[in-house]
């Protein structure tokens, strides 16, 4: 199963009725059955959120910021004209899905946690190009282990010359279309023997946009925490803390503006952040057959007491900044 380390007992699931949200429940049925005509198959409106619950050393169970899944959620919603989602609904699923499989949340001390993957999808009966008439919200989860077996490790990666997204189109969504059309130049990349891909910005190919599903950051040789500004960049929750605790804790300045990829020699380091990972160190990055190595290719000490310093407020180690912690009450 890879990164997760088995299935888990319950789902949840909760479908729209005459373009409004049901209260939904949970379930066993790790299948969905629904009409062949659906959108999600043929014009595919389809959303996720990825999130994770934590056991911290005291047995409370938290959420790392799930407010923003919802936001996110919600401008997605937006995006695939899809109904607006009561901010209940969404917290109810998250709850219940986490009570529910609360012995399949790994210990503190494992590093461990309990990944969690709320989606919707459009489905019925529908033959032409128009937003669907009906949708399913579900969630379900399973606990997973550390990303990287062998701990924190810088990677290589290579430009690719496919686009992630359009300059306006769905880059800032969390969109499965995305992720869909990633496969093909990320497999590519692998063949070659690197662990993944920089896109660059669709408009240009001059400047960095994400790193394969993940955001893209740099520390410059002053100590400048840099990501980039772009319009078809995910708003990744990762990215928002990392700047945050870059800022606030490490006192560094911080950025976020244009990463052209000629310039990459100004990054002292350099890594990928998200959910799965939280943050994956770049050794090097290889551009039209050029490689460029960030510092001696090892994991960078910023690098490392940003990791270090999301996995303390994970697991309840050191003080989160006010309401990034979500307190599952079991």
């Amino acid at each position: 199963m890879g990164y997760a380390l088995k299935e888990t007992t319950y789902s949840y699931r909760a479908w729209t009725k005459n373009g409004v949200w049901t209260t939904g429940d949970l379930t066993t049925d790790k299948t969905i059955t629904i009409h062949e005509g659906s959108n999600v198959f043929h014009y595919g409106q389809a959303l996720f959120e990825g999130l994770k619950a934590y056991k911290q050393k005291d047995g409370k169970v938290v959420l790392f910021r799930p407010e923003m899944n919802y936001e996110r959620l919600q401008s997605g919603l937006q995006r695939i004209v899809g109904p607006t989602m009561p901010r209940e609904l969404f917290f109810e699923a998250i709850e219940q899905i986490v009570k529910s499989n609360v012995d399949d949340i790994p210990e503190y001390g494992t590093q461990q946690s309990l990944y969690i993957r709320p989606f919707v999808i459009g489905h019925g009966m529908n033959l032409g190009v128009k937003p669907s008439d009906e949708y399913l919200f579900s969630v379900f989860c399973a606990p997973v282990g550390t990303y990287f077996k062998g701990g924190l490790e810088a990677l290589e990666f290579v430009t690719t010359q496919y686009d992630r997204a359009a300059t306006n189109g769905m880059g800032q969504v969390k969109f499965a279309g995305n992720y869909g059309s990633s496969l093909y130049p990320r497999q590519l990349a692998k063949d070659a023997g690197y662990a993944g891909v920089i896109y660059l910005d669709p408009a240009t190919h001059t400047k960095i946009d994400e790193v394969g599903a993940a955001n893209f950051f740099g520390v410059t040789h002053d100590n400048v925490l840099v990501t980039p500004k772009s319009s078809s960049i995910l708003p990744s929750i990762t990215r928002k803390s990392i700047l945050y605790l870059a800022e606030h804790v490490l006192g560094m300045k911080v950025e976020e503006r244009e990463c052209f990829i000629d310039n990459i020699q100004e990054f002292k380091e350099a890594g990928a952040c998200g959910t799965a990972a939280i943050i994956t160190p770049i050794k090097a990055i290889t551009h039209k057959d050029k490689r460029h190595q960030f510092g001696d290719g090892k994991v960078g000490p910023t690098i490392k007491k940003l990791y270090d310093l999301l996995l303390g407020i994970y697991y309840g180690d050191i003080e989160a900044p006010e309401g990034w912690i979500y307190e599952v009450q079991l």
